[in-house]
This record gives structure tokens, sequence and C-alpha cells, in this order.
């Protein structure tokens, strides 16, 4: 015989309590680039940011839906994730500027093999072609299927995101 419990859920939860809650989930920043209808560079800081599978080599990356970054990801169908070093804060800023696009100006980068930007000295750039679109809530995920890699060797430490503001293995950022 079964035992069945009752399911008490409480009252509906807050997109603040959620931001809050999720805040204490450390993550690593990411610029996400691309290239937009007018072959001009477009990027946009990224914390939900994931690999999917070793193979094949897959990682999803959460878009809002307004992001001028997604759309050009979904007409030039591919992208590069380029991880952040602790010293690269300036950049995530940059690149955060919500309803604002980003200024490529004093960025150095360079077209990757899908034509998309490569950042100048983060730590890994993750070049990826567009696999999958899947609706979530107020974002699309993007599963991407990684074609191309490239590490700095350098053993800086990663810029982290936790509780609202920049952080690093070794403290502040």
């Amino acid at each position: 015989m079964t035992r069945h419990t009752q399911l008490t859920i409480p009252a509906e939860l807050t997109s603040a309590d959620f931001r809050h809650a999720i805040g204490h989930f450390a993550s690593g920043v990411t610029i996400v680039t691309s290239v937009g209808a007018d072959g001009l560079p477009v990027g946009t800081t990224a914390n939900a940011v994931t690999s999917l599978s070793l193979d094949p080599p897959l990682l999803l990356v959460c878009f809002d839906r307004s992001s001028v970054t997604l759309q050009a990801v979904r007409a030039h169908g591919a992208f590069v994730v380029n991880v952040l070093a602790e010293r690269q804060q300036h950049l995530s800023a940059n690149f955060a500027r919500r309803g604002h696009t980003a200024t490529w100006e004093g960025v150095r980068h360079r077209p990757g093999p899908t034509g998309s930007p490569r950042l100048d000295g983060v730590l890994a750039a993750l070049e990826c072609t567009v696999e999958e679109r899947v609706p979530g809530g107020d974002h699309e995920i993007i599963v991407g299927r990684v074609r191309d890699v490239e590490t700095s060797g350098s053993d800086a430490a990663p810029l982290l995101y936790w509780r609202g503001g920049y952080g690093s293995l070794l403290g502040d950022a």
C-alpha cells in the first residue's frame, strides 16, 4: 500500500524573493558575443550559462527574450561564450547595460571560425553553433554545439557573481 502525503504549496513566490534566493548561488561571468544583421559585433553579459553534454559537446545559454544579442544569435546561427577573468569586471559591466547596446570601443576582439567575436584576454572562448532553441518563461534557452575552444593557459582566477555583486575565488574582485 502506497502512502501519500498532502503537498502544501506556500503563497505565490514573488520574482524578488526568487532573485534574492538564487543570488546566493555563485556563478561565473561570461560575455556571449555574436554578429548582428548589420555585420557588427554584439554581446551581452550572461551568468545563466552551463555545460549540458560532453558527447556531443553542448552548452546552454539563457537570454532575456528582448535581448539584442539573442536576435543576433538567432539570425547568425552562432555565438561565442567568453569566460571572464576577475580583472575583467569592466567588460562585464559594459556588456550588462540593460536596454543599451554595449560599446565596442576599446574592446579588443577578433573573429572566430564562425565569425562571432572572441574577446582578447578571456580565460576561455567556446565557439558554438545553434543546435536548438527552447522557450523558458521570460527567457529563451539556446542550446549550442561547441565547435571550437580556446583557453588562455593563464592561472588567473575567474570573475564570479554572487549576492548581487562581483567576487573572486580570492576575495572581492
